[in-house]
């Protein structure tokens, strides 16, 4: 098998100015794909960016019988064969939305499935699916490759866990409306990430699809006829949070086509960065866990800050807590762990001659990249920002950072 060179990135400490705009959200594209393959008819989107995550959704969505046709940035869906013409391999690669969205559409075929994703992806979560299947009597097997499923999921009620990601909601909502009939989903409290069950919800509505909260923790699908939708994916806040970073920093970067009214739960980081290069605060992070990188480098690189609700950064592409500290470490720095919280202290960073480590992780690279941009440095396997944000160093050379990529 042939090994992967690792692509570096080498910092000079550089000011960053200009306008940027934010890059496609990459959560309300996964959601508006899926919803027009269940829409039954043609829907155009536009403003797409082709990540590794993306690039699996739309691969999925074609074994299931979509047809997609990709121009530049616009996709057009032709779903007329969706769930009707199947494989029976779905290539999730290393998203953890594909692999949680797909898993319970692939549940109603009565038939074998397989998703299939790095090692890495199958270490993260799937007990909530697992412990369904077991209670409905459906296969689940995983390795350390793949899981297996066949089953032949109905509409009814239902009740999952609130505590572990959200992802697992919206996959069974993407799956119960898919059946047609009415259903519910009963969120066990306590319910972690609720902006991204608004999100599901909002584009699913704008197919035509009758999902809504009736109380805090109940979700209702009623039957629906569903519409073609085509518009254009707003801008993605979470990854905006890393260019919004730098003007915290010393730099001075504007930032459009983010929508002001989005439901994107991440949005959170405008609020968050204010109060970090105002003090030393505390802020829960549990319903935006992907900022937790961005929010441990900035409070790094200020006076610190307290950050609670921090246990989901262990299942995500990396344990993204302990990889903060091993890189930090590097620079001199480090944080300090407690129950479900993590404590940055005020410290002096430098780099020290060691490089830096991605850990194969976008957003620790990306995170990374903001100290390094202050400080100086090198760092290795820069390529996990193709999952998310292909475009991301050159933002940063087109704002003028001092950046050299081998």
């Amino acid at each position: 098998m042939q090994i992967k060179k690792k692509m570096i990135a080498t910092f000079n400490p550089s000011r960053l100015s200009g306008t940027i705009e934010a890059p496609p959200s990459k959560s309300m594209a996964h959601r508006y794909l899926i919803g027009a393959a269940l829409a039954k008819e043609r829907s155009i989107l536009s403003g797409m960016d082709y990540s590794q995550d993306i690039l699996a959704s739309i691969d999925c969505l074609k074994a299931l019988g979509t047809k997609i046709f990709i121009e530049k940035d616009k996709v057009t869906i032709e779903p007329y064969e969706f769930m009707r013409r199947t494989d029976s391999i779905l290539e999730c690669r290393e998203s953890g939305s594909t692999l949680r969205f797909f898993l319970p559409l692939a549940l109603c075929l009565n038939k074998p499935v397989t998703l299939k994703g790095s090692e890495r992806l199958m270490e993260r979560p799937l007990d909530i699916y697992e412990e369904l299947c077991q209670e409905k009597g459906f296969d689940f097997y995983k390795d350390k490759e793949s899981v297996t499923v066949c089953g032949n999921l109905e509409s009814g009620k239902y009740e999952l866990r609130g505590d572990v990601s959200s992802q697992f909601i919206t996959g069974m909502i993407f799956a119960l409306v898919h059946l047609g009939a009415e259903s519910s989903i009963r969120v066990r409290p306590p319910f972690e990430s609720r902006p991204y069950i608004h999100l599901t919800i909002a584009a699913l509505n704008s197919f035509g699809a009758k999902v809504e909260f009736t109380d805090e923790f109940t979700i209702k699908i009623k039957p629906s006829c569903m519409h073609s939708f085509s518009g254009k994916i707003e801008g993605d806040y979470s990854n905006a949070a890393f260019l919004a970073s730098f003007n915290h920093i010393g730099s001075d970067v504007h930032i459009e086509n983010l929508n002001a009214d989005s439901l994107q739960g991440d949005r959170v980081f405008q609020e968050y960065f204010r109060k970090i290069s105002e003090g030393k605060p505390v802020l829960d992070i549990s319903d935006c866990p992907d900022l937790g990188p961005v929010l441990i480098a900035l409070a790094s690189l200020k006076n610190g800050a307290v950050f609670t609700g921090t246990n989901r950064l262990k299942a995500k592409e990396s344990d993204r807590g302990m990889a903060m500290q091993e890189e930090l470490a590097k620079l001199g720095g480090g944080i300090i762990f407690g129950d479900n919280q993590i404590v940055v202290p005020k410290q002096e960073l430098k780099y020290r001659g060691i490089p830096i480590s991605g850990h194969n992780d976008h957003r620790i690279v990306m995170a990374m990249s903001v100290i390094l941009s202050k400080i100086g440095g090198t760092l290795e396997g820069i390529e996990a920002v193709n999952k998310s944000y292909p475009g991301f160093f050159n933002d940063m050379k087109q704002l003028g950072a001092e950046v050299k990529i081998k």
